[in-house]
């Protein structure tokens, strides 16, 4: 049986159109996008097609897109880019946050910043009666991801942005999970920057955006040659950009479609996770429509995700960046979930390619494997 991925909140398999798109800029269009001569300038046209491309993704103007080299990156420019334009007062993180925001405010947090972490409701969301009393003390900084990559949970930004925004802090989304998945507005959101990034929406790795009102004015991260209106020095990477901008292009035009045919093939995995009583993780709150977070009481997630991997379907026990290790989930220990539960955790997000059929025979798949399990741990106990 060829291995079935159910891994897409990782990243997604590149699609063949966007594949097309990219491999002029390997091949025969080769030039740097900063070269005067005709070279550049068909690579510069790209890279600005591109450009449109994204902003029309999430409602924002081409001018407001700048290029880099991933979700971490972006997310890395705006808090440090923001510090270094800002007086130290206070940061404020969700405690759901992807490390790539939560190590960055640590990082302030030790050179004269007060960090504090939204409380998060056992549904998975940020609490905004939390973020109304933290808002109260001077706030320079606030970040809160649009939509959690491990439960899905989809959380009030807007809400949170316009509280911020009163008070003068600068707000900051990480939309990299959200993106393509449901309707995105960059003004709707009040926030003043937003992260994206190409992997997770059939697009190349390595290339990702940092979105900003150009009200504001970041700290640059790389000094060099001035590239992408200062903020981001270095050789732009034609090919990849190209490939983001036709991933959202083909995204947004997907976007409905997929979101019901995901929507279907969760609804029927997690009624077949509640024949094997397992729990789901976030099912109270919005979500995203291709994510279910889960665990079976007594089961480790880490060993059950090696054995389905061994069954021919790939899932995970968390973020992928954070795989390796063997804490509990911080997102479902901030959601209140007790520790011995939240070990169990395992993610199936789904894709464009996944099927009924597929879902069918991975819930057979997970009841033998979960019953095998619970079968060893009895005999060891």
């Amino acid at each position: 049986m060829k291995p079935v991925y159910l891994d897409h909140n990782a990243t997604t398999p590149l699609d063949e159109s966007v594949l097309a798109v990219m491999l002029p800029f390997m091949r025969e269009q080769y030039g740097n996008a900063s070269s005067r001569h005709e070279f550049g300038t068909l690579t510069r046209a790209a890279v600005e097609r591109a450009r449109e491309q994204v902003a029309a993704l999430v409602g924002a103007r081409p001018a407001q897109v700048v290029f880099t080299s991933g979700g971490t990156e972006s997310n890395n420019a705006f808090i440090k880019g923001a510090a270094g334009m800002l007086r130290p007062s206070q940061i404020l993180i969700s405690s759901i946050e992807h490390p790539c925001v939560a190590k960055p405010a640590a990082e302030l947090a030790r050179a004269g910043w007060k960090l504090r972490k939204l409380a998060t409701e056992p549904d998975g969301s940020s609490s905004l009666a939390d973020a109304t009393q933290a808002l109260q003390e001077p706030t320079g900084i606030v970040s809160v991801m649009l939509a959690n990559n491990e439960t899905g949970v989809i959380q009030e930004v807007a809400a949170i942005g316009e509280s911020a925004r009163a008070v003068g802090a600068w707000m900051h989304t990480d939309a990299v999970q959200a993106l393509g998945k449901i309707e995105i507005d960059f003004a709707a959101l009040n926030v003043h920057a937003m992260t994206l990034s190409a992997h997770k929406i059939y697009g190349p790795k390595g290339v990702g955006a940092l979105v900003l009102d150009k009200r504001i004015e970041l700290k640059p991260l790389l000094s060099g040659g001035g590239h992408e209106q200062g903020l981001r020095s270095g050789t732009e990477n034609v090919a990849g950009i190209a490939g983001f901008g036709a991933a959202c292009e083909l995204a947004a035009s997907r976007r409905r479609e997929l979101a019901a045919q995901s929507a279907a093939l969760r609804d029927q995995l997690e009624r077949g996770l509640s024949v094997i009583g397992a729990t789901v993780f976030g099912a109270a709150a919005p979500r995203i429509s291709n994510t279910s977070y889960f665990a079976v009481d007594g089961i480790d997630g880490e060993t059950l995700v090696v054995e389905l991997d061994k069954a021919g379907y790939a899932v995970a026990s968390g973020a992928a960046c954070s795989s390796t290790s063997t804490e509990p989930s911080a997102t479902l220990l901030a959601m209140g979930v007790a520790p011995a539960l939240a070990r169990g955790a395992v993610r199936v997000s789904v894709g464009a390619a996944n099927t009924a059929l597929q879902i069918e025979s991975f819930l057979g798949a997970l009841a033998a494997t979960v019953a095998r399990l619970a079968q060893l741990t009895a005999i060891a106990v």
